[in-house]
Parts: C-alpha cells; structure tokens; sequence
C-alpha cells in the first residue's frame, strides 16, 4: 500500500540532531564553548554537530534541535546542562533561552 501524504506511520523518524552555530559572531560569543559543552555531555542517541550560519547572529550563540526545530538563543557553556536535562531528557524545552524570534509568546 502506497505511503499516504501525511502518513508519517511508514516512515522512520528522523534521530535528533543538537547544531551549534560556529559562524564567526556566535564564535566571537563562546560558540565553540557550548559546543564542546553539549559534545561533552554526550547524550545517547542525540548527535552534535557544528553548524554554519543559522541566520541569528545579533542573539547568538544559536543552538538549534532538529527535528524539533526548537531554537535556544545567547545559550552559555554553562546553559547546556539545563538544556540538557530539562529538554533532552524531560521534554521540556527551556523557556527563558527560547529564541524570542522564532518561538513567539504572547501574554496577556
């Protein structure tokens, strides 16, 4: 039976995937920090990966969860336990480092 548009029962999911700018303004703000952080932490069943670009430069250093696509913003060496532990592993994303641009709250 053919896979049917929007039927995602057939098809493997997508393993998660943590991608740390290490362009040059989110290098200049510990980028490569943070990456060695969430390398370090190792987390079965995620990969890490350096990345380009992701076009957030003004509120990097920009971490990105695929295939969430959730993106952290200003995220320190020292933010990548919470991340870790709070999203990774609980499921909840970290609302404070949540890129305001992209994830939109609104409050009334």
């Amino acid at each position: 039976m053919p896979e049917i548009e929007g039927d995602r029962t057939n098809s493997d999911p997508q393993p998660p995937c943590i991608l740390v700018c290490q362009y040059q303004s989110c290098l200049r703000n510990g980028a490569a920090e943070v990456l060695e952080a969430f390398e370090a932490a190792a987390v079965p069943g995620i990969t890490v990966q350096a990345s380009g670009c992701q076009g957030q430069c003004s509120i990097g250093p920009t971490v990105r969860i695929t295939p969430e696509e959730i993106w952290y913003c200003r995220v320190k060496p020292t933010d990548v336990q919470l991340i870790v532990e709070q999203h990774l592993q609980g499921g909840k994303p970290v609302d404070a480092l949540l890129n305001p641009r992209i994830h939109v709250r609104f409050y009334y």
